[in-house]
């Protein structure tokens, strides 16, 4: 089941790179076009409108190579028996998966919420066991089950 998330976040985080990637390909392709007009404000504010374009898609790109290795480092943990990094979590409320912020997963017809470490609900889930119980947003949850 585990690893079956893990394909899963490493699909959408792939998906999210190559699309970043076509698009910054799209951009170096219209930068070569750019001509000087008649216009040199025109041309001048084409490129830079590129530009600005080409640094935004670049924080993107480096964000999701960033997700990519922290999926890495969770791949690479051991399961101590506690919600930690790299753990699946069952409760009475819903699942999560503690990796990526990756969304709503469907795993064996099952639903998880994969969630990143630093996310409120996983701050309140990190170090917890079986049997213990968390409040989030006025609604308590059991946890079931940590694999």
């Amino acid at each position: 089941m585990k690893e079956k998330l893990y394909k899963a976040c490493e699909a959408y985080v792939e998906e999210r790179i190559k699309r970043i990637e076509v698009a910054m390909g799209g951009l170096e392709i219209d930068l070569e076009n750019e001509t000087k007009s008649s216009a040199g404000d025109k041309y001048e504010t084409g490129r830079e409108m590129i530009n600005l374009e080409w640094n935004k898609l670049s924080g993107q790109l480096q964000q999701f190579k960033n997700l990519r290795n922290t999926l890495n480092l969770a791949k690479s943990r051991t399961n101590n028996g506690s919600a930690q990094l790299g753990a699946a979590v069952k409760t009475n409320m819903a699942n999560y998966f503690i990796a990526i912020p990756a969304d709503r997963i469907i795993v064996e017809g099952e639903a998880y919420f994969a969630i990143g470490a630093n996310s409120p609900i996983a701050q309140l889930l990190l170090h917890k066991k079986v049997g213990e119980e968390i409040t989030f947003n006025g609604k308590t949850a059991k946890i079931l089950e940590v694999f």
